[in-house]
């Protein structure tokens, strides 16, 4: 297991937090791959975006996620294990490769959780998401109270 470096702590782009603790669960809002709050891909899956970009689209995703759950929780450290994860990809009706998507969202939390990262996922085909984001996370984690 390597070290994760987690981005800042995401930029909301609305009226809500990156993510919210209550008893021993940690939320976050649903997470696009931005940087500095800039989305740094935009497009359809399969059409705009290849499924490779997608998978790295959608770890950055993830990395803010649990960057927002982490800053909540007072660091990663602090985040036991990660639960469920929802991978939402923006894509028409015939693309059928949401798992080969949404597992750039699982590698990158188990590259640096390790088992801690691992997690219950499901992986939802939208027709749009916000900012034209062609893949949104949204991460529950169990965390220490401190």
């Amino acid at each position: 297991m390597v070290e994760l470096t987690l981005p800042d702590e995401p930029i909301p782009q609305g009226l809500y937090v990156p993510a919210i603790v209550f008893g021993g669960l940690a939320v976050s809002a649903g997470m696009t791959p931005r940087v500095d709050g800039r989305l740094m891909v935009v497009g359809t899956v399969g059409i705009d975006v290849s499924v490779e970009e997608a998978f790295a689209a959608a770890g950055l995703a993830a990395a803010n996620a649990l960057s927002a759950i982490a800053h909540s929780a007072g660091g990663l450290r602090n985040v036991m294990q990660c639960l469920r994860m929802t991978v939402f990809i923006a894509c028409g009706t015939d693309f059928f490769e949401h798992s080969a998507v949404a597992d750039g969202a699982s590698a990158k939390l188990r590259e640096g959780l390790g088992d801690r990262g691992t997690v219950a996922r499901s992986a939802i085909g939208v027709a749009s998401l916000p900012s034209g984001a062609p893949v949104e996370v949204e991460l529950t984690a169990a965390v220490a109270m401190g």
